[in-house]
């Protein structure tokens, strides 16, 4: 990446604070206050001496730049244009994650891996994606364009275009606009959950109603063989 182009994606990096975030002000502030955009400037370097063939340096850049700002960005990982992380304390992006553009990520997030295998094992994200706070992307699948993760979510497999993420494991719930209504649909319903107890219970009553049944018949043959 030549300096002019790397100064043009900074100030895209810069803007896109001013459109996503109504709290800035000012250049200055936002220059000065923001940690998100500090650790995602410090990536972009620590990104270019990576794709270089070095190794040591760039980590050791993205380690000061996570006790700086509190973000964990691989110097593997692929960043586009636009990418807004919001307040950020606690995100990290593993090393073979790619981000699209125009991509905003909550704090606490995390794309990363579920095994030790070499090559392509963190996720794909794409374009106008929104992580909310403390979602968690793992593994070597895509996040279509559009779509948006829940907070708290647990995403394990490829989400489609235009999708609604919730729950653990994440599960699409809206898609184009329109709710899913399939079998497998989360059920965000939590005022009535199972009662074992209480199941057990009436199990229990039901059996006694059957014995005291089966005695009373008992009693009357012995009643009718008496007389």
């Amino acid at each position: 990446m030549g300096i002019v182009k790397f100064f043009k994606v900074i100030r895209g990096d810069i803007k896109v604070i001013f459109e996503r975030d109504p709290a800035a002000k000012s250049f200055v502030e936002v220059i000065l206050c923001y940690p998100g955009l500090h650790a995602i400037l410090i990536h972009r370097m620590s990104h270019g001496l990576y794709k270089r063939g070095w190794v040591v340096l760039p980590r050791v850049i993205s380690n000061i730049a996570r006790f700086l700002t509190g973000i964990e960005i691989h110097p593997g990982a692929k960043l586009g244009k636009g990418v807004f992380i919001d307040h950020g304390t606690g995100v990290v992006i593993g090393e073979t994650t790619e981000i699209g553009d125009n991509v905003t990520i909550y704090q606490g997030s995390t794309l990363g891996g579920t095994g030790k295998e070499k090559g392509k094992r963190h996720p794909t994200i794409g374009n106008n994606v929104v992580i909310s706070t403390g979602a968690k992307v793992l593994g070597p699948f895509k996040v279509g364009d559009n779509s948006k993760i829940g907070a708290g979510s647990v995403v394990l497999r490829e989400v489609p275009e235009n999708c609604t993420v919730v729950g653990i494991p994440g599960r699409v719930v809206i898609r184009d606009n329109k709710k899913i209504l399939a079998f497998d649909a989360i059920d965000l319903e939590h005022g009535k959950l199972p009662d074992p107890i209480s199941e057990e219970l009436n199990s229990l009553n039901q059996r006694i109603n059957k014995l005291e049944q089966m005695l009373k018949k008992v009693e009357r043959s012995d009643k009718d063989e008496v007389v």
